[in-house]
């Protein structure tokens, strides 16, 4: 067969299999995290370094199975070996550890089991549309945690080493007396908004096991005779009266007729003078001509995990403004995150709509 010029021009270069590679192999090196993590590896490394052999004796592994993992991950940064057979942290090592603040030892072990195990469904999603996970495991994931409660304190423990939205800072929340944050976890962002606004006081709905993780959070920071914590979902029935209601992260995970439920019960629970903050990344077009950033690519690949784990997607400012306006609600503003990162999450500002819905005007 005769290779032409132009085919010759782009056939793959050495550098780019060698990118091939790195990504075919890229699972390996997460399972290998996943296997540390939940080892306690890196905990036992925490004091300083540490022979193979005294690891795995602590950890109950094989000796030299272990060795040969730790050499493969100190190959990619997690660990060093400053002496043969001896290993030790890295900064990023750091992060698998139970203690480091926003640890990423509970999303390493949830990544590296039900995770794992969707993406190795994937061709079903693809054919299908709707998520490996409850082909897999014969049932929503949110169901799987309601009667898995070790998978779900894994599942909070992930959720609650995100950061909150740096993009709530840019919303004026004086004068707010009660915040009721809808689906939020361990308290997170109740415990980074209450002490600047020592008059308001704050509400956590959440599941029954949420809320254990959530009540010992806010009482080591003193906030506690400052929250109440309701149990329940939102679809049930919220909690009333509330001046602010927040959705963060909660949206994403939903298809539109569940995001519309979870919409209007906030909108039942709400005064006339209320608002509601919707804290979401939002879906934007990349010119044909743009470099992709890591932070879109990284936003791309969460997408692409509620694609086989779950039904909701990221939306486009426009779509979620449609669902709020189904729901009752008119959009005010939208609060872009800092510097403009295309991946951190905004916040849709809303109010009851006006009656007969009709648009007050939006800002940015």
């Amino acid at each position: 067969m005769t290779t032409t010029p132009e085919r010759a021009a782009t056939a793959p270069s050495i550098r780019d299999r060698m990118t091939l590679a790195g990504i075919l192999t890229g699972g390996w090196l997460a399972q290998g995290c996943y296997a540390v993590a939940e080892l306690g590896i890196p905990d036992l490394l925490t004091d300083g370094p540490r022979p193979a052999a005294e690891l795995a004796t602590e950890a109950g592994a094989d000796s030299r199975a272990l060795r040969r993992l730790l050499r493969v991950l100190s190959s990619v940064g997690l660990f060093t070996e400053p002496e043969p057979g001896v290993f030790a942290l890295a900064p990023t090592g750091r992060l698998l550890c139970t203690d480091t603040v926003r640890s990423s030892r509970s999303a390493a072990i949830m990544f590296g089991e039900e995770v794992h195990r969707s993406f190795g469904e994937i061709t079903h999603t693809l054919r299908t549309g709707t998520p490996a996970f409850d082909s897999l495991y014969g049932m929503p994931f949110y169901d799987y945690l309601d009667s898995h409660p070790e998978a779900a304190a894994v599942f909070t423990a992930a959720m609650g080493a995100a950061p909150v939205p740096p993009a709530l800072n840019a919303v004026d929340l004086t004068g707010v007396r009660t915040l009721v944050d809808v689906g939020g976890g361990d308290g997170s962002l109740l415990a980074k908004v209450l002490p600047h606004h020592p008059v308001m006081r704050g509400v956590l709905t959440e599941l029954p096991d949420a809320l254990e993780g959530a009540r010992d959070r806010l009482t080591l920071l003193g906030l506690a005779d400052r929250t109440d914590l309701v149990a329940g979902s939102f679809f049930d029935p919220l909690p009333e009266g509330g001046d602010v209601y927040t959705l963060s992260r909660v949206l994403h995970n939903w298809n539109d007729d569940k995001a519309v439920r979870i919409l209007r019960r906030v909108r039942e629970a709400m005064p006339d003078h209320g608002r509601l903050l919707v804290l979401e990344r939002l879906e934007t077009p990349v010119p044909e001509d743009a470099t992709l950033s890591r932070q879109a690519a990284q936003g791309r690949l969460i997408d692409l995990l509620m694609l086989v784990m779950l039904e909701g997607w990221d939306r486009s400012r426009e779509e979620y403004r449609d669902l709020l306006e189904t729901a009752g609600f008119t959009v005010r503003a939208v609060h872009p995150a800092p510097l403009q990162s295309d991946r951190a999450e905004q916040v849709i500002e809303a109010v009851p709509a006006a009656p007969g819905g009709t648009p007050t005007g939006e800002t940015r």
